[in-house]
């Protein structure tokens, strides 16, 4: 699980195409998988909220028996809308910029990011001081924020798709509306007072990691 604290410290240190992504899944619950398939043909438009939803196909489902879909909240969304007509067919791609002559064209179109547990994944945890943090570690840490949220059993297994039932065959809008708002009161830190135990001493951890960790960086100096 991830702690806004460590998220916050976590975010800059990653390349802006996997805090991108991380940043989606920290606001849909979506394995990292889906996320690297992710593709535009599956978006559906829902007016009524002025967001976005994926039809993911079983193909790319795990245990592939069923059709599921992907919710946006409004921070998912954006990060949708930010990376909207990179590329034609995947929603979440990369490619290397230009250090130098940066007004030349690009080196290199954008292709689809295949995997977010690379190098610049383990770099960038490392420098956050999260060498053990595995990336399915963010949907992970969405099921923890929402049920931090009160959010109920049933609603939090159909956000991170632990359910039996097909959400394209049975879901309404107002089913839609309904998880969309469970999502939207994860979008930011808000203090809440029913933290978990779990969560507790995470940010314990992480408040004795930063008084220390100084402190052994400042004695090596002097040695």
């Amino acid at each position: 699980m991830v702690t806004w604290g460590q998220q916050r410290t976590l975010m800059p240190k990653l390349p802006d195409h996997l805090a991108r992504m991380s940043l989606f899944i920290l606001n849909s619950g979506v394995r990292d998988d889906v996320a690297c398939s992710l593709r535009w043909d599956w978006e559906i438009k829902v007016p009524e909220l002025g967001i976005s939803v994926f039809e993911v196909p079983r193909s790319n489902v795990k245990g592939r028996k069923l059709v599921r879909v992907v919710i946006c909240n409004s921070v998912s969304q954006s990060v949708v809308e930010s990376v909207r007509g990179q590329h034609p067919e995947y929603v979440f791609v990369y490619r290397r910029e230009r250090v130098k002559n940066t007004d030349m064209p690009p080196m290199m179109p954008y292709r689809r990011i295949q995997t977010m547990n690379n190098t610049a994944w383990q770099r960038a945890r490392t420098a956050a001081g999260l060498g053990d943090l595995h990336v399915h570690d963010l949907r992970h840490t969405v099921g923890m924020r929402l049920r931090e949220a009160g959010v109920s059993e049933g609603t939090r297994s159909d956000i991170l798709w632990h359910t039996t039932t097909s959400m394209t065959q049975h879901y309404s809008v107002a089913q839609i509306v309904e998880l969309h708002a469970a999502l939207e009161k994860i979008k930011d830190d808000t203090g809440r007072w029913n933290k978990s135990l779990a969560t507790l001493r995470m940010e314990q951890e992480d408040a004795i990691r930063e008084l220390t960790y100084p402190k052994a960086t400042q004695a090596k100096k002097i040695a």
